[in-house]
């Protein structure tokens, strides 16, 4: 049997023998180091100078001495209910602005491997920005979603999205119900579904909607949603639009799923104590931020057992993992049926817009007339569907070609190279061996910001990752691998992180990895299938 191994958060890790081993036809590495001591104490240190200091110019500003330019409530409207809240306007104007420079940069060229991106400075803290007229040519981006490349101006995608938006134009200004259906559209939903291996698929024009307004049509009052910790924003708010009850389970930890599905069946609904209508487990393929992989076959195993069903969000997974880039259910080497309702994106492995849902034909068919984004979203443009119709058959060999194979293997390789060697340069990274989501921890709010401008004056491009959309103690750099990625753009990349983080100080790891010898990738990452 596969060794298998796991690391939760919290816990002095590095890596553990999982249970349910039998479960998995591959070794599955994670790793979550537990955060130095010293480093802990200084970053806490750090937010409460941060917080010291906030609070005296927030005293200030009371009398004047200091202008304020943030948005506030007025004097009139105090006894309504606040606008703001308190703590996150605080953070806001006392610590975020201080490296607001460090988001929302603006870029003015397509979002490949490199980018062109224009220069802007403040004189006022960064509360404004202004354009210096001056762009910074080629910076390596590790920071876009661009998992498989297919995010380019040039080539086979670009051709056939620009033939079509010639003919049929930009947008519908339908919806798919009344005049926006398109017979492209119907060829799109049919070779998503063959794509996956399921019976049939539905395209939504935004990724974010395709949870949040489709989970409404799936459960309801009556029904219980149990939603790993670490879930996306829009899997939460549909989870909240239904109106079922939640609950939550700790990240990717299969002991308090199950706790929570034991204790559902046992119980029952508060109160009454009826049975549950529906229990719907919400899970990610790959999680943004951790760069973790969903135990699926524990999941689907506890699925099976309590009788309840499995909504997966394949954002960032579909495409990216996986011998063929079918995503985390062919990783693991599963049965897409054991799936009831697969969700992906197109936005990211297929550089286009919009997700899709994917499932048995009844479920589809429902949710063509309940789903909200479904009745009342206007549909996919025309040359949104051709790019995701072109770069889908590209990847799966439709196209005449095996580009899109040698893109797949070509991730994995650059994935695995690149994490390898982060770790060997004593770096505390996260999650799995095969996610292209790579977080690389910063911790002190000070170098949040000084590690993204230190990495672009070395002409490299990175997402640093903060309070709200981590722990307040957990900042991280996040790396986003992509096929389109040279082995050269990946060795200068590496160096410039080294040097930055030798000049930051960050690296903190205390497992150290002894350096290995450059070697051709090893082919049986992704073995072949026996058909």
């Amino acid at each position: 049997l596969a060794k298998v191994y796991h690391t939760h958060l919290c816990f002095a890790s590095v890596y553990h023998a999982a249970c349910n081993g039998e479960l998995y036809s591959r070794p599955f590495i994670e790793s979550f180091e537990e955060t130095p001591m010293l480093v802990a104490v200084l970053t806490y240190m750090g937010y409460g100078i941060l917080t010291i200091f906030g609070y005296l110019r927030d005293f200030m500003r009371e009398w004047k001495i200091e202008k304020c330019h943030i948005a506030r409530e007025r004097e009139e409207q105090k006894d309504f209910v606040p606008l703001y809240q308190d703590f996150e306007n605080f953070y806001t104007r006392n610590l975020y602005m201080r490296i607001r420079d460090s988001w929302n940069r603006p870029i003015y060229s397509v979002p490949g491997a490199t980018f062109d991106l224009v220069e802007r400075s403040s004189n006022d803290y960064n509360w404004t920005f202004e354009y210096t007229g001056r762009v910074v040519k080629d910076v390596i981006n590790l920071g876009s979603y661009n998992y498989l490349g297919f995010a380019e101006n040039t080539g086979a995608c670009a051709t056939a999205a620009g033939e079509v938006t010639v003919k049929f134009g930009v947008g519908m200004a339908s919806t798919r119900q009344e005049m926006g259906n398109l017979k492209r559209h119907e060829e799109l939903e049919k070779l998503v579904a063959s794509f996956l291996g399921v019976e049939s698929a539905m395209a939504f024009g935004m990724g974010f909607a395709t949870n949040s307004m489709n989970i409404p049509a799936l459960a309801g009052k009556g029904c219980l949603i149990l939603s790993d910790e670490l879930n996306h924003a829009s899997l939460v708010l549909g989870a909240r639009l239904s109106g079922s009850t939640i609950r939550v389970f700790k990240h990717n930890n299969m002991q308090s799923l199950e706790k929570l599905l034991r204790d559902a069946i046992v119980h029952g609904q508060p109160r009454t104590h009826r049975p549950w209508k529906k229990i719907l487990i919400l899970v990610e393929g790959i999680y943004s931020m951790e760069g973790s992989i969903i135990r699926l076959p524990e999941v689907i195993a506890l699925k099976k057992k309590y009788k309840a069903y499995l909504y997966l969000d394949e954002a960032h997974s579909i495409g990216a993992l996986g011998p063929y880039g079918r995503g985390v259910v062919e990783y693991f080497g599963l049965d897409a049926k054991d799936v009831d309702v697969m969700m992906g994106t197109f936005t990211k492995s297929f550089g286009a817009a919009g997700g899709y849902i994917a499932g048995r034909k009844d479920l589809i068919d429902y949710l063509r007339t309940h789903s909200h984004s479904a009745i009342y979203a206007t549909s996919m443009p025309l040359p949104v569907v051709e790019q995701i119709i072109t770069s889908m058959k590209c990847i799966m060999g439709k196209d005449g070609t095996t580009i899109g194979r040698s893109r797949i293997q070509r991730l994995a390789e650059n994935t695995v190279y690149f994490r390898r060697r982060l770790r060997e340069m004593g770096f505390i990274i996260y999650g799995n061996n095969d996610s292209p989501v790579v977080p690389m921890m910063l911790y002190m709010p000070a170098k949040i910001g000084a590690f993204g401008r230190e990495m672009l004056k070395r002409n490299i491009g990175v997402v640093v990752v903060g309070f709200p959309a981590t722990p307040i103690i957990e900042s991280r750099a996040r790396f986003c691998i992509s096929a389109a990625h040279t082995k050269e753009m990946l060795d200068r990349a590496l160096d410039v992180i080294s040097e930055v983080g030798d000049l930051l100080q960050l690296k903190y790891s205390r497992h150290k990895v002894l350096p290995s010898l450059d070697r051709p990738f090893d082919e049986t990452t992704y073995e072949e299938n026996e058909e």
